[in-house]
């Protein structure tokens, strides 16, 4: 797959105007904070095609990003404090009708902070794709932060913190170096590939 001729498709608000599922689609989830845009933006090669928010929580749609063989979508980031109920409520409705479509969804790439544990609301996530069998990786973003002792302690810790969920992919990665990228990459191009020999 080439990743470097993506293009910024379209953003919606509302399920209602999301298009068919025509393609398989790499889907892009994890809380506000978190450098979901900042790890599209390397995946792509690019340095803003997804824009990275100064205001955490300012992402409220679904955006989709084209590739010639598949769609890259970015879920509106969850869990930040300062955003209204009502507004809670719409993203909730949103995530979820979702992923109650049927969609063509190749791969979840779940994106957790590797310094921190995984939060309440990630750990529901987690879940969610586990129960539900989705195809689904663990992206553990802002290794570059950590000591390589450190970096060692905390996925002992997050392997872990998440063994009641046995075979589940962590990949480390930073959006700095460039660290992790290219076995995100691949899995990406793999999860395509199944989806399209199908």
């Amino acid at each position: 797959m080439n990743f470097q001729i993506a293009e910024f498709k379209a953003a919606y608000g509302k399920l209602s105007q999301l298009p068919e599922s025509d393609l398989p689609e790499i889907i892009f989830s994890g809380k506000s904070n978190v450098g979901k845009s900042s790890l599209i933006n390397k995946i792509l090669y690019r340095k803003s095609i997804a824009r990275v928010s100064s205001q955490p929580g300012k992402t409220a749609t679904i955006n989709f990003f084209s590739l010639k063989e598949a769609y890259l979508v970015d879920l509106p980031g969850y869990g930040y404090a300062k955003v209204s109920q009502a507004e809670k409520q719409r993203w909730a409705e949103l995530m979820e009708g979702f992923f109650a479509q049927d969609r063509n969804i190749a791969l979840v790439v779940q994106i957790c902070d590797m310094r921190h544990n995984p939060t309440a609301d990630d750990m529901t996530m987690i879940d969610f794709l586990y129960q539900n069998n989705y195809n689904f990786i663990i992206a553990l973003t802002k290794m570059d932060k950590l000591k390589k002792t450190q970096q060692i302690q905390r996925l002992a810790e997050l392997k872990r913190t998440l063994s009641d969920y046995p075979d589940i992919k962590l990949c480390p990665c930073s959006s700095n170096d460039g660290t992790g990228i290219d076995e995100i990459r691949k899995i990406i191009t793999e999860s395509v590939e199944q989806k399209e020999s199908f």
